[in-house]
């Protein structure tokens, strides 16, 4: 008699990714799209990896919840994930904060986004939810975390980075015993503890969560009414199983993702406009310690149906050229030098213009002249000609965003306000 053979944790496996919030640090960037929808690494969008990693990882029903300004997301989750087949018993659902309880409550927070949702769950007959944030850098094999979740019977598995002491006080730790039992979960301490092994690091919470979907449920239907909580994981949710159930550390060294070129255990929160900066210009390195060019681990995106790169004129002080940068499809570089730039789809740079460790998103077109350097161009922005930033970083600041580590956000608005000046 033929034996069944057993299935992939994976394949038993919802992957359920919050990407409601704002992203309020990285300013006027996220006033017209939620931090998720944000452009990263040329042509994808930060939310994508998260979704790739599933993917990846073999997981194929997937849902993504959404709330502040989430058009821009929306839009690209229809036009770069549309290709699952639930006649394949694939899917990826999109969850707008729609009043599913009551008329009054949006999502009061990330475990009301769950609760509200608990039917469209249940209709899915999964046996584990992989909670995930959906708006962090990472590469993740989500069957590994998986798998140490069932081996260890804990009533929740939560991916944990390993940080320096010193480091810490500035995320939910976690302290733990010899066997990665999580004793106590701690917001932000002063001083945070060290890990049995290694005194000084400590485990950080990722957001990243696996339950078995049944404990889970009830547990949400308990956290639903209770009138003190604020329906939150890291807040109410995660600090009762730790007192009361069975709660157990996931490193992220254990399952991250990388090639022979990468770091180890790659992660980036890019929710300030410097990281953001300074995590895309970092891809433009000789040897990036994020590589986009693993086949093996692809992440996933809507990609537009563009033209190659071009790069035209070549006279003594005309010339087209980029040097340590990343260019995407439909760019045209006419006459100008870009240097240590991220330039995504269908950017113009237009003769005689400079630019230096620019991240400039799609569309933008930049005028003659123009030089600029250390600085973040938001979508489709006009860049007059002539214009000079990042020279004088108070005269820049009468008009742009210069943040604390000295780049220079750009956006169409603060260009108009420029113009009307003169």
């Amino acid at each position: 008699m033929q034996t069944k053979r057993p299935q992939r944790l994976s394949s038993r496996a919802m992957a359920y990714v919050l990407a409601g919030g704002r992203g309020s640090r990285l300013k006027e960037l996220t006033d017209r799209r939620a931090k998720p929808a944000v452009y990263f690494g040329g042509k994808s969008r930060i939310i994508d990896f998260a979704l790739s990693n599933a993917l990846n990882s073999g997981i194929r029903k997937m849902a993504v919840a959404t709330q502040y300004k989430a058009h821009s997301l929306i839009r690209h989750l229809n036009r770069g994930w549309s290709f699952f087949r639930s006649e394949r018993n694939e899917f990826l659902d999109i969850l707008p904060a729609s009043q599913q309880l009551d008329e009054e409550n949006w999502y009061r927070g990330t475990a009301d986004a769950v609760a509200q949702n608990i039917h469209i769950i249940d209709s899915y007959h999964v046996d584990y939810l992989i909670v995930l944030a959906g708006d962090h850098i990472y590469k993740m094999d989500y069957e590994i975390m998986l798998q140490q979740h069932v081996d260890s019977g804990a009533d929740v598995t939560i991916g944990c980075l390993t940080v320096p002491r010193e480091e810490a006080s500035a995320f939910g730790v976690m302290d733990v015993d010899a066997d990665g039992r999580i004793i106590s979960f701690l917001e932000k301490p002063a001083d945070p503890p060290g890990m049995p092994d290694d005194p000084n690091s400590t485990l950080a919470s990722m957001g990243i969560y696996v339950f078995d979907w049944k404990f889970l449920r009830e547990l949400l239907l308990k956290d639903s009414s209770d009138p003190n909580s604020s329906h939150d994981f890291g807040n109410d949710l995660i600090p009762d199983i730790v007192k009361n159930g069975k709660a157990v550390a996931h490193r992220f060294s254990d399952s991250c993702v990388r090639s022979s070129t990468e770091a180890p255990a790659y992660w980036r929160d890019v929710g300030t406009i410097d990281a953001f900066w300074k995590a895309n210009i970092d891809l433009t390195d000789f040897s990036p310690e994020l590589d986009l060019y693993d086949n093996s681990w692809p992440i996933w995106t809507y990609g537009e149906i563009t033209p190659p790169a071009k790069f035209i004129h070549d006279d003594e002080d005309r010339r087209g050229h980029a040097v340590s940068s990343m260019v995407s499809g439909g760019c045209i570089i006419s006459g100008s030098e870009v240097r240590n730039s991220l330039l995504f789809t269908g950017v113009k740079a237009n003769s005689y213009s400079s630019l230096k460790s620019v991240v400039a998103l799609p569309y933008v077109n930049i005028g003659r002249h123009a030089e600029l350097s250390n600085v973040v161009i938001d979508r489709g922005v006009e860049i007059p000609e002539g214009l000079v930033v990042g020279e004088d970083p108070d005269e820049d600041a009468k008009w742009f965003r210069v943040s604390e580590g000295g780049v220079t956000l750009i956006t169409q608005s603060m260009i108009d306000r420029l113009a009307a000046s003169k």
